[in-house]
């Protein structure tokens, strides 16, 4: 994968990521939240995060000291 073709996908994932996190937000502050739901969404913007960490790892170059 190129530079651009990652930092694209960066970009797409780190937008997935806020909105996952608006959406928990708003299930966590309803009272009468879906906790199963919660619980997906919490899990899949981790995964979203992890995928984000991986992405940026390519990105950084490799330095011998």
């Amino acid at each position: 994968m190129d530079e651009a073709a990652i930092m694209d996908m960066l970009l797409s994932l780190r937008a997935q990521h806020r909105a996952l996190d608006n959406e928990i937000t708003e299930l966590s502050s309803s009272y009468h939240g879906d906790q199963l739901r919660l619980m997906r969404l919490k899990r899949k913007k981790l995964e979203v995060k992890e995928e984000v960490t991986r992405l940026e790892i390519m990105l950084e170059p490799d330095i011998i000291a």
